[in-house]
């Protein structure tokens, strides 16, 4: 059953090529004989990944709700540029968190490269420079509370971001393998494939010289 994403096509192409292009440089070492390949398929979903991310779902409520809390608190003792500053912050946070979050578990449950680079590039990109803004900028007026979730906060995405460097990398040598494999099945049947056709007349002798040759 296909699993909704809300990635549109050419951006999960796009963070899948970049994927591939950035754990698999060199295709004769991650594809050459040497490797034992295994044609079934290995689950290579993260227990520890999906840990971080079931407990991040439930923590990211309380680190609202102080947020909102300290914002009220010290709002009126701001100047304007930091009142829409953190309002910006927060609501970024707050949107993208969720868009996060959904495509980490999609990624790592269901294995799509796409969406657990997307969770990567969004943890690495946009809420770790937000939320180390939120917990190192002293004119903010940090209150104690502030701290503590913050501080709890980025030790979920540096968690996160460890371990699902190391997820996407297995995930992308894994499907590099896969198409491998497929490839030179395909290769391997292309002799029965063309003498069938050639038995039925489907195909000249020159015809199947150049698909052999192909």
């Amino acid at each position: 059953m296909s699993v909704h994403t809300p990635l549109p096509s050419n951006v999960r192409h796009g963070l899948a090529s970049i994927s591939g292009s950035f754990f698999i440089q060199n295709k004769t070492r991650d594809c050459g004989e040497s490797h034992s390949y295994h044609t079934g398929h290995e689950a290579v979903s993260s227990l520890p990944l999906q840990m971080a991310l079931y407990f991040n779902v439930l923590f990211f409520p309380i680190w609202f709700v102080s947020e909102i809390i300290m914002l009220e608190l010290k709002y009126h003792l701001l100047p304007g540029y930091y009142q829409f500053l953190l309002i910006t912050a927060v609501t970024i946070l707050t949107l993208i968190e969720v868009l996060r979050l959904y495509l980490g578990y999609i990624g790592n449950l269901h294995e799509k490269v796409p969406e657990l680079a997307g969770f990567l590039l969004l943890t690495f990109l946009i809420q770790m420079p937000l939320i180390l803004f939120l917990l190192t900028d002293e004119k903010i007026m940090i209150l104690p509370l502030e701290f503590a979730v913050h501080s709890i906060y980025i030790i979920f995405l540096k968690a996160e971001l460890l371990v699902s460097f190391f997820v996407l990398k297995i995930m992308t040598r894994q499907l590099a393998t896969q198409f491998y494999l497929q490839r030179t099945d395909d290769l391997e049947n292309l002799p029965t494939m063309v003498k069938m056709q050639h038995n039925r007349g489907g195909l000249t002798e020159q015809q199947e010289r150049d698909v052999l040759m192909y």
